[in-house]
């Protein structure tokens, strides 16, 4: 009990790295940040004004866009502010906000990739009754469900979270105030805590990744019916982007929750960390751009009606 206390400020421990460095990894990071707003900003936008996009599959992809940009700032600016003034320490309220937000925008990022490999199933599974299946109102369904559900826990997690009381240890070893380098840091009985975590969180990270698996093995079984090579190559070209998002995503979050290396703050940590919250929202847009023919042409019609109108 002696060595509870009123915690007003938390200290960062922030990225592992030589102080001598600092700078060169300042500059990294905010190349990398102003990469994501800007990739994520132009794909929202070029979504929004051209109406051959205005489809399920880009309205997702939209929804996934902005939750990639609000996930990143979440983090990113206070990591360059760390860096750059070397105050590491953040206030309690704003410790609890930021591992809100991130619970929120993480989830959503979760809900948004199996959302859209639901509607890759039945584009290419269901082809004839794709327009009645994916309907406006499903698909706007589908997206206010995802908020309501990712609020919800993340709300939850955050509440049960701000009942603890914690110990004279305030240095949180994360760049961020993840909800696991917090209940380390508490004093009190965090039992109601992990069972939540175990029964809500684990189910809210393993089904949806159940969803996409399952999704992605009808689509295999029913493309090895088409003997057309076309046909394949047009299937692996339109889930390819999908799939190489999933892979970024799920691969770091498997490596770092369900295979912990220590419970320090490591190298390997920190890396996974950085992955699933910065480089996989920085790489999206160029995920989808690159792969997707449409979102080319799209970019191709909007600079030409930006030029003519000029």
């Amino acid at each position: 009990m002696n060595n509870k206390t009123v915690i007003f400020r938390f200290l960062l421990l922030g990225l592992p790295m030589a102080p001598e460095h600092h700078h060169l990894f300042y500059a990294l990071f905010l190349a990398m940040y102003l990469t994501t707003i800007l990739g994520n900003l132009i794909i929202i936008i070029l979504i929004r004004l051209d109406c051959n996009l205005h489809t399920p599959m880009y309205f997702f992809l939209s929804n996934l866009s902005f939750s990639d940009l609000c996930f990143s700032s979440v983090t990113m600016p206070k990591l360059l502010q760390n860096m750059q003034t070397q105050d590491t320490s953040i206030t309690y309220a704003g410790c609890l906000t930021q591992m809100y937000f991130s619970n929120l925008f993480g989830g959503l990022e979760i809900f948004f990739l199996v959302t859209m490999a639901y509607d890759r199933y039945v584009a290419i599974c269901l082809p004839l009754h794709y327009t009645t299946i994916m309907s406006p109102k499903l698909c706007v369904c589908l997206v206010l469900l995802s908020w309501v559900f990712t609020m919800l826990n993340a709300l939850l997690n955050t509440l049960l979270l701000a009942r603890l009381s914690f110990c004279e240890d305030r240095v949180i070893r994360h760049f961020f105030c993840d909800i696991s380098a917090l209940l380390n840091l508490a004093c009190s009985d965090i039992y109601i805590n992990e069972l939540v975590i175990f029964f809500l969180g684990g189910p809210l990270m393993v089904i949806p990744f159940l969803l996409i698996v399952v999704s992605y093995a009808h689509i295999v079984f029913s493309i090895l019916k088409v003997s057309s090579t076309q046909a394949i190559h047009k299937v692996f070209s339109t889930c390819g982007s999908h799939l190489s998002v999933v892979s970024l995503f799920y691969g770091t979050i498997i490596g770092l929750y369900l295979c912990p290396s220590a419970n320090n703050f490591t190298v390997k940590e920190a890396s996974m960390a950085m992955m699933y919250t910065v480089v996989t929202p920085m790489l999206n847009p160029f995920i989808y751009s690159l792969r997707n023919r449409d979102i080319k042409e799209a970019l191709v019609r909007v600079l030409i009606k930006k030029k003519i109108s000029l």
